[in-house]
This record gives C-alpha cells, structure tokens and sequence, in this order.
C-alpha cells in the first residue's frame, strides 16, 4: 500500500482519487467475500457437532443396551446360587458348563464341608443333570442308570472317557505267523506299535501309521484282524481244547470265531452261529482270510439251536449276545439318546432265552467241556448280572472264575435287587479304569443235564419267558453291534414307551422303590408275569362242546359218562 501510495503522489490529482477510490472498492468488496466464507465455514461446522453429538448419543443407547443383555444373558452368581442353578448356561458356552460340573462334583464329594448355605443335595444333583445333559448329551434315563451305578466323581469319569476313541488293537492269527515277527514287518512298512498288555499274548496296540492299518499285504494274507481288545475277553475266559466241539452264537463278523479256531489249531469243529443272513457273508470271508478250516457256518436263531443241532451235543459255548451297547458310546454316539428302559427290559428278556438255550447245548459229561461263556458290551446290570442270576436259577449251573486277570467284580447288590453270591466272579471292564469298551464276561459250568423243575411262584415267568421275544431278521445277534430299537410284537410288555425316553406308561413295568414285606419280584420280569396271568385267566374260561367233555372225562357229548353227567355243558 505504501509503494502503491508513492506511486500516485507523482500522477495528477484526478487520477490520484479514481485510483484511491476503486482501491476502496475492492478492499470491502474482499472483506466481505471473506465474511460470507467465514460464516458458511461455521454453519458446516456447527452441522457436523450436532450430527456427532447425535452419533455419541446413539452409541451411548447401543452401549446401555448391550449392557442390559449382558445382564439377562449371564446372571450373576448370586442369582445362580438363590435359583440353585436353573438357569443353563448357552450350548455353545461348554467351557463355563464344564467348570460348573467340576464344582459340583467337588462339592458333592465333600458335601457337610463344602455345601452352600439353602441349598440340598438334590438341588445339586438336579444342576449335575442338566449340565450333564447339555455338556455330553445324554438322556434321562440312560443319565439316571449311570449315576446309579457309580458315584458323580467317577460317573463324569466314565463319560468322558466315551468321548475319546479307544485305542486301534490287532490280533495276530497265530495259524499263519507269530507277534514277534508280525510287529517287525508292520514297523518296517511305518505302522508305530507295541504288545497289547500282559494278559494277551497275540494283541498289537497301535499308536499311528503312515498307511491304511486294514489294507496292509499281511492283512490281505490273514496275518492278522482288527479287533477291539474287549472282544479278546471272552475267548480268553472259555479257554478252548483242542479236538473239541464248540458252539459261537453270535459269530460275525468274525473275530472271536477264528481266535477260538486259532487257540484249537484248526482241530475239533467250531460252530459259526449268525441270524442275520447278509452278514455271513462277511463272517466267510474272514474265516476264509484267516485260514481257518474247522468251522460250520450256520443260519439259525439262536434260540432254535438245541433242537437245530442237538441238545447236549456241545462241550463249550460263547454267547457274545446281542445288547444296548452302552459300553461302546465311543463308537456310536446316538446310544446316548436311542435308549430307553422299555427297550432294555426287551433286550434282558431275549438274553435270558439266548443263555438257556446256549446252556441246553452243552453237555455236562463232557471229559474236557461243559463250560459256557455270557458276555455283552453293555454295563447296565439288567443286561448283565439279572440274566445270569436268572439262568442260575432256571438251569443246573454255577459260576466259576472267569481266568481273567484283571476286572472288576460284578455286583451282587444293587438298588433293592439282590444276587446270588457267586456273581462276584464275573467280570467288568470299563474304558475309565482298563481303556477298553465297557465289557461283562460271565463264566458258567453245567453240573447236570436235567432242568430242574420251577417253583410254584415261578410257573407264570417260565409260560412268559417261553413266548419269543421279537427280533428282526436283518439284526446281527453279535454284542458288539449296535442295535435298532425293536418293538415287541407277542404283547409281552403291552405298555408303550411315552416320548419322553426313559419313561413308560405306567409304573408296573418299573423295579420297585423299595423292598416290601411280600416276596419281591424282579422288576424286569413283572411284565411277563402280567401277560402270564392273562392266559391263566382265558385257560380258566370254560368252553362249550366236545373238547371241553374229553378234557373232564367224560365218553361222549350226550353226558352219559357216569358221575359227569351235564359237566361238560357248564
């Protein structure tokens, strides 16, 4: 401004002013541009505050109600301890559940010291079994059965021992090669293994392997089968002679069939037993792999055996028989939901017609034999030690030792049930204490051929337990194979299973609460009785015509007969 102003001082007057003047102009025509800016600027400015105050407040209600969820989602402890645990934690947050079985367990282990004040055991075992049931997915009943039969700490040790695999077990064929030499070739081909245990002497266990374990040149060439340590167990138990003859009930698809020939040596003559005619198929071509040559490979069921080949014809007899499979959750998991009592009082009663008749098979003058082997991949007591009290008392045998080495006793007391004492000397295994499949192996030796003859109080279970009990012909008659639910079609047990698994209709089906001061019955055979008594009742209904006249004695329909005359028309 200063050089500009210098500038006109040397220019005339008149222009000097015009000059002057548009420099005026132009200033305020900048100054007010620049205000016009200014306040634009500020508009946007104060826009763009209050949207951001709208934002925060929005974010602040987001906040508080997130907050609020959280709240309802997960209560607090107090809550948790004033419901007494009804509120289940999410399925997908199996961390929180597991940690509050732990603590449930342990305080129920030590409940005087640990226990909250307000809260009962029951209110602790209720919170135990629906953690139970949403963290391993079992149902009540099946639930109700396993804490029955251990304590909670050892219970939810058995559980999660069915949640691992068990480990992979070969059998050398000792007809075709030794274990020694076995192993050295299966290390050489990348198979990473070591002897089973001490009580096998043919068992492989294997860790890992680089190829298919049931593809391997030696298994094409029967060196050896795959085959769960567990099923060793009954073989082992029976102990075969050579040049005998021996009966397998429930033979595919295999495994114990050719060990028994394997432990004979390929003499005497094995009975391969399947009711299920699409699985002989299997059980022929394992017996042919393996090299076995003694056996007979048979299509009957099983109950029809003593007439089929004879009564009294066998030295010795495996019964591996068909059951719930609940000591093989590991391998199928829906055994946790498909079970219902109903369903294993069916199971129990063609058991108790499978072992009398495997018992009618076997000779008790056998020189060498005379022995018959139970088993089932099953732990429930009603599959196990009930049938063999029951056969105990229906048939001329006793329990002996089962050789086994190791295995827990079976149960001589439980619930208000009471066994014979001589059931301690079976066996069970369970995959929390010996890592293998839950087993039960059972040991009898006939004394005498005769069948002794029923009590007065036992006349109506022998007429219910000699109707078949249905089963269907496309179901394996094996223990180890799982088996479908199996309605029963002869009316033994007319009530029907409600959805609810685990519940019946009615309670006449259902062992009694506690004992009474009458005789008590076994609570599995009170459906029996009651269709019993129902024929009973019909037999007693007196009948018209000349059937009814013979059966009183009388000579013809006219009443002539003397001292019957008219009692075949009441």
């Amino acid at each position: 401004m200063a050089t500009k102003l210098r500038r006109s001082r040397t220019t005339s007057k008149p222009e000097t002013k015009t000059k002057m003047a548009k420099d005026v102009v132009q200033k305020d025509e900048e100054s007010s541009e620049e205000e016009i800016m200014e306040g634009e600027t500020t508009e946007s400015e104060s826009s763009e505050g209050e949207e951001g105050e709208e934002v925060d407040l929005s974010e602040e209600d987001e906040e508080e109600e997130t907050e609020e969820e959280d709240l309802e989602v997960n209560p607090t402890d107090e809550d948790e301890e004033k419901d007494a645990g009804d509120e289940v934690l999410d399925g997908t947050d199996l961390g929180a559940v597991q940690h509050r079985i732990q603590e449930t367990v342990r305080v129920l282990c030590r409940f005087r010291e640990m226990r909250k004040p307000g809260m009962s055991r029951k209110d602790y075992m209720d919170r135990l079994k629906r953690d139970l049931t949403t963290y391993y997915g079992y149902n009540e009943f099946l639930l109700d059965e396993l804490l029955s039969l251990f304590n909670v700490a050892e219970a939810v040790e058995l559980m999660e021992a069915f949640e691992k695999p068990r480990p992979v077990v070969l059998r050398t064929n000792t007809l075709k090669t030794r274990r020694r030499e076995l192993a050295a070739t299966l290390i050489q081909r990348g198979i990473n293994l070591d002897p089973l245990s001490k009580w096998s002497k043919v068992g492989l266990v294997v860790y890992e392997s680089k190829v298919p374990v049931g593809a391997t040149p030696e298994y094409l060439a029967g060196h050896y089968m795959l085959q769960s340590a567990s099923s060793f167990l009954p073989v082992i138990a029976l102990a075969p002679q050579e040049k005998e003859q021996i009966l397998d009930m429930a033979a595919a698809p295999g495994g114990k069939t050719t060990y028994l020939s394997s432990l004979m040596k390929n003499t005497g003559v094995v009975f391969a037993n399947e009711i299920n005619p699409r699985r002989i198929k299997s059980l022929s071509a394992n017996i042919q792999r393996m090299g076995v040559q003694n056996t007979i490979v048979c299509n009957y069921d099983g109950r029809e055996l003593p007439k089929a080949i004879g009564e009294k014809s066998m030295d010795r007899v495996l019964l591996d028989a068909p059951c719930s499979g609940t000591g093989v959750v590991s391998k199928d998991a829906s055994v946790k939901v498909s079970k219902s009592q109903l369903e294993i009082y069916q199971r129990a009663h063609l058991q108790k017609q499978l072992l009398l008749a495997a018992i009618d098979c076997v000779n008790a003058n056998s020189k060498s034999g005379g022995f018959i082997v139970y088993s089932t991949c099953s732990i429930l007591v009603e599959e196990n030690e009930a049938v063999v009290n029951y056969a105990l008392r229906k048939r001329n045998v006793k329990l002996v030792p089962a050789g086994l080495e190791f295995g827990q006793p079976g149960l001589t007391r439980y619930r208000e049930h009471r066994f014979h004492p001589s059931v301690q000397h079976t066996r069970r295994f369970y995959p929390h204490v010996h890592n293998m499949d839950g087993f039960f192996v059972a040991k009898f030796k006939k004394t005498s051929n005769q069948i002794p003859q029923a009590a007065d109080n036992e006349v109506e279970e022998d007429r219910a337990m000699e109707q078949p009990a249905d089963l269907d012909q496309d179901e394996s008659m094996e223990g180890l194979n799982n088996h479908a639910n199996t309605p029963s079609s002869n009316g033994l047990y007319p009530q029907i299973a409600t959805e609810d698994e685990g519940e019946v209709g009615d309670g006449d089906i259902n062992p009694d609460p506690a004992p009474k001061k009458r005789k008590r019955e076994k609570g599995w055979v009170k459906a029996a009785k009651l269709e019993a008594e129902q024929e009973l009742a019909e037999a007693k209904k007196p009948k018209s015509g000349k059937e009814s006249i013979e059966r009183h004695g009388t000579k013809s329909s006219k009443g002539k007969g003397k001292g019957n005359k008219g009692r075949g028309r009441k």
